[in-house]
């Protein structure tokens, strides 16, 4: 039989047994009792995820992979885990993924306890539940007792969190060298920056201004971050309390909703405060001036304080969000009118308005709607008939390659089930005789489940040999069936242009500026995919036909 494995390691490592606290040692003694099973393990079905907790059911890829190999059928009969709470631990999502797994046909084996986990019975789905039960209260349990470490160090001054602009994380250590704690101390480097940011909104000046004088006096980023400061940075410090000598901590906790972490803000009264002036790198008077202004700039009258239309498919704008700068990498933005003061809306680059020449020096501004008309174009000029019948010929010559192979499996899996029924037939025969029934008898089951995978094997690569019936003709006529609409809407509908660059493209356009004989010019590149627009059902998603193209404009 053909067996999968299932590893996972929590954040949480409070109560976690030495077993699980490695991905790679769960993984090792999965393959070991497979092993001495008899199974064998394809290492494309090894599936881990290492430091996601049991309670996260979204961001998890490991566990997402092992559920879609479950459909439309499981390449592996026999699953294998160190124990239950490695699957999850929150108790109905658990319940439910165990379902799934069992309902598509895979048995679950815990190598620990060497039981197999069943849900033939009401009894057995009563076990599963309080297995459940036990580890998501062990996970509850681990939780307080972080939250109390977590409580004890924040009422003592203590480091709670990661590293934060302006200050160093010193490491207090016992007499025999153990980290007992974590203290900050203040960066006199950089402090000064702070104080600078600071005293330049004191003093009028906005963040997006701050960020760009602060990167043009190359100035180190928090983190370091080669692209500079940003307008963000600047804001998250002019509102951080630790400045002023003051901790707040408790002010979020994480929760779990829909099978996934998420941060949720804590009512005020839950906070807690704790003075710190040894921490305070920011004047009270100089502080309470930019609190100030900070209040004035959030005032219900001010007209920024309007909700931002939302950045998605609906966009009124054609590149935002699909093109960037290749010279810095930046986000391309729809700008109103520009600093020249002509009118109309223009691209640009997003570091270069709000992080300055010292992150990007290309202050080009491009007519959005002459950009726009001439990208269409260039679109439309690639989806000819020469460049369909590449995209089909490449198509059909993945599909042919592929066919090769898949006739060579369906050869071997022929001839393996014949040598499994003649076996089977004398293991019958034996049994006739009168021979010792229990061994043979199990024998017997384990060649009926390996000739019920490689049936169900030979069942997939027959189902996919029949994507070879396609011939070129029906290709290109779906194709140019649908470049014919896609050519219309183009040319009429800008919302759906947008929506049709997202499918065919595999990447962001790159808006490049040259300067050549004082003559500048933007270049657009990008790449895309014609297969993209037809159905899965004539085209395997692993086949790619990638085209090109490159629309050039004046300055």
């Amino acid at each position: 039989m053909i067996a999968a494995i299932y590893a996972r390691k929590s954040t949480e490592q409070y109560g976690v047994a030495d077993e699980q606290k490695s991905v790679a040692r769960q993984i090792e003694h999965a393959h070991a009792y497979a092993a001495r099973k008899g199974w064998t393990v394809g290492e494309a079905y090894v599936y881990a995820d290492d430091g996601i907790s049991g309670a996260e059911f979204v961001k998890r890829p490991g566990f997402f992979r092992l559920m879609n190999a479950l459909k439309p059928s499981p390449p592996f009969q026999v699953l294998v885990m160190s124990e239950e709470s490695r699957l999850g631990r929150e108790s109905i999502e658990t319940a439910y993924a165990f379902k799934q797994i069992m309902d598509a046909g895979v048995r679950v084996f815990f190598y620990l306890e060497d039981r197999e986990r069943t849900l033939d019975s009401a009894m057995d789905k009563m076990m599963l539940s309080l297995a459940n039960f036990a580890s998501e209260m062990e996970r509850e349990r681990a939780k307080q007792r972080t939250y109390d470490a977590l409580l004890r160090k924040a009422k003592a001054g203590q480091v709670t969190g990661g590293k934060v602009y302006g200050y160093n994380n010193r490491d207090v250590l016992s007499s025999d060298g153990h980290r007992l704690y974590v203290m900050r101390v203040i960066n006199e480097q950089e402090a000064a920056v702070v104080r600078q940011i600071f005293e330049f909104y004191a003093g009028g000046l906005g963040i997006t201004r701050i960020a760009r004088q602060l990167n043009d006096q190359h100035l180190s980023a928090p983190r370091q971050s080669p692209r500079g400061w940003a307008p963000t940075a600047i804001r998250e410090i002019l509102h951080r309390t630790l400045y002023r000598g003051e901790v707040v901590w408790n002010q979020s906790q994480k929760i779990i909703q829909g099978g996934t972490k998420k941060r949720q803000r804590r009512p005020e009264t839950e906070w807690l405060h704790v003075e710190a002036p040894d921490l305070q790198i920011i004047p009270t008077p100089l502080w309470q001036t930019v609190q100030a202004r900070l209040a004035r700039w959030k005032g219900p009258s001010c007209d920024r304080q309007r909700p931002r239309p939302a950045r998605d498919l609906d966009s009124p704008y054609l590149l935002s969000g699909l093109a960037r700068c290749a010279h810095c990498g930046g986000p391309i933005e729809s700008i109103g009118r520009d600093y020249s003061r002509r009118q109309g809306r223009f691209y640009g680059c997003a570091y270069h308005r709000k992080r300055g020449n010292a992150i990007c020096s290309r202050a080009y501004r491009i007519d959005q709607q002459q950009l726009d008309r001439v990208l269409l174009e260039a679109i439309c000029r690639t989806l000819d008939d020469r460049m369909l019948e590449v995209a089909v010929e490449k198509a059909l010559r993945e599909l042919r390659t592929g066919h090769n192979a898949r006739w060579d499996r369906e050869t071997a899996i022929t001839r393996e089930l014949s040598l499994i029924e003649a076996h089977e037939r004398n293991l019958v025969n034996a049994i006739a005789e009168g021979q010792r029934a229990a061994p043979l008898l199990a024998k017997l089951q384990e060649e009926e489940a390996q000739k019920a995978a490689l049936t169900c094997e030979l069942e997939q690569l027959t189902q996919g040999a029949k994507v070879l019936l396609l011939d070129q003709r029906r290709l290109k006529q779906e194709l140019m069936q649908r470049v014919a609409d896609l050519r219309g809407l183009l040319e009429r509908q800008h919302a759906q242009a947008r929506r049709i660059l997202q499918t065919l493209l595999g990447g962001p356009l790159m808006l490049e500026l040259t300067d050549e004989k004082g003559k500048k010019t933007v270049h657009v590149t990008g790449a895309g995919s014609y297969l993209k627009l037809l159905s899965p059902s004539l085209v395997p998603p692993s086949v790619v036909s990638p085209t090109g193209f490159e629309p050039v404009l004046p300055a």
